[in-house]
């Protein structure tokens, strides 16, 4: 009996204590403890497991596009050899994966083996940041390449990487960047200073970085630029005429009263595209002095505004480097050199031919570039009387009048003469076909050593 009154004891001092809590009595007071919170595991960190070469390979170029410096896979179930399939990965990666090419200079992978599987540490050292990794363009038609240099072009960026399997080398996309450059000399102020780099050095698979200097800040010359826009809409809203041929005379007439040619500029210049702001479209409609380059990228920036087919030539008129302009008026195609147009009158250098321009000592890659062989000339759209009113007073012109153009030049003769005014003369109604003959015979072998050198450019 005693044994039960004990048992009933316990089971309400049991039923007594509050569950949960452990609850202790002190005088008429009671303190409780909290409850301990249940801890849970920490969750197991997640794992990058791969089964074969592809998904290592795969990995590990994750990594490097994540810019990270280091990296654990695990290799479950693997097939292959691990320890060589590494070092593989690694050498692959670094020396014929364009990107790990560009940005990476070291990779290295340590494969240990734990019990079943193996952990695989990867570390990488980079030659460029995580910025310019992500800055990478993937280009895969021309246009798109063209467009995308046009932007940066425009915008005076430092660099512009890009990732292509486009079939092209770093010497065809730098000729691109020129080229751009004489396309749109409304929206580029001053032609780069080009580096290019191509990651790996083979295959098709590529990354070219292109690297561009300039004597003026980005900031200086999109200023330059604003105002470039600015004077080209100013100078074409004053162009007048009735036709394209008044029209494009009338600019010529604008650009040469705002712009004086340089001589002495153009003599110290020995190459196309310097960065020499008297070479430029800028210097000419902004600085009002330019040489033969900035006339024409000038006149073909004007032209442009109008939607007239202009181009720049880039070549040499006495030995001298020069650019000029051709035109597309009524179906023929005219050069016009509004540098020569300001030095010696407008008659003497405004909508001439192959011929007349050959035989004035202009060099050019004829071969590729458009025949000019129109009939118009300057009288045609001048008139008499202005012809006469804008005739070589001191004998420097080409010799283009009435008579033999033999002399010194002073505009008699109707054939075609040089600088000295030395016509090839065809005042007795010669062909002009055996003209063209005896000049070729005269003066081709020394010209044809620079043809090689110079390019017409500037197509729209």
């Amino acid at each position: 009996m005693m044994k039960r009154l004990l048992l009933f004891a316990l089971l309400l001092a049991i039923i007594a204590v509050p569950t949960g809590c452990a609850a202790i009595l002190e005088g008429d007071k009671m303190i409780e403890s909290p409850h301990s919170a249940i801890q849970s595991e920490t969750p197991p960190e997640e794992r990058i497991e791969v089964s074969d070469y592809d998904g290592l390979l795969a990995e590990i170029l994750n990594f490097v596009m994540q810019h990270d410096d280091s990296g654990r896979v695990y290799a479950y179930a693997y097939h292959g050899q691990v320890e060589a399939d590494v070092q593989r990965a690694c050498s692959e990666l670094k020396s014929i994966n364009p990107i790990c090419a560009y940005a990476v200079s070291e990779i290295e992978g340590v494969a240990m083996r734990i019990v079943s599987y193996y952990e695989i540490d990867i570390t990488i050292t980079y030659n460029r940041s995580k910025q310019q990794v992500d800055s990478i363009a993937n280009v895969s038609t021309l246009r798109y390449l063209r467009t995308e240099l046009l932007n940066v072009m425009s915008e005076y960026s430092d660099e512009v990487v890009f990732h292509t399997t486009l079939n092209v080398t770093k010497e065809e996309i730098v000729e691109y960047v020129k080229e751009i450059y004489y396309e749109n000399p409304r929206k580029i102020v001053m032609k780069p200073i080009v580096v290019a780099e191509v990651f790996p050095d083979s295959g098709e698979d590529k990354v070219f970085e292109l690297r561009f200097g300039y004597i003026e800040r980005a900031s200086i010359l999109s200023q330059y630029g604003e105002k470039l826009a600015l004077s080209t809409r100013r100078n074409t809203e004053r162009a007048v005429g009735e036709n394209d041929a008044e029209i494009l005379l009338s600019l010529v007439e604008n650009l040469i009263a705002a712009c004086t040619y340089d001589e002495g500029m153009a003599k110290s210049i020995s190459v196309h595209g310097a960065q020499n702001f008297a070479a430029t479209a800028y210097g000419a409609l902004e600085n009002g002095n330019a040489v033969g380059e900035g006339f024409a990228m000038a006149f073909k920036a004007l032209c442009d505004e109008l939607s007239f087919d202009c181009r720049v030539v880039l070549g040499y008129r006495n030995n001298i480097v020069h650019a000029w302009n051709i035109v597309l008026i009524n179906g023929d195609y005219y050069h016009i050199d509004v540098a020569m147009c300001a030095a010696n009158g407008i008659k003497t250098a405004f909508l001439k031919t192959d011929v007349y321009i050959f035989a004035n000592r202009y060099i050019w890659d004829m071969a590729n570039t458009v025949n000019c062989r129109g009939a118009m000339t300057y009288e045609d759209i001048a008139g008499e009387e202005e012809t006469n009113e804008n005739g070589d007073e001191n004998g420097d012109g080409y010799g283009n009048g009435n008579g033999s153009g033999s002399g010194n030049g002073s505009g008699n003769g109707s054939g075609n003469g040089d600088v000295n005014g030395n016509g090839i003369g065809n005042s007795d109604g010669e062909d002009e076909d055996v003209a063209v003959a005896d000049i070729n015979s005269e003066e081709k072998s020394d010209e044809q050593i620079e043809q090689n050198d110079v390019t017409v450019l500037g197509y729209p």
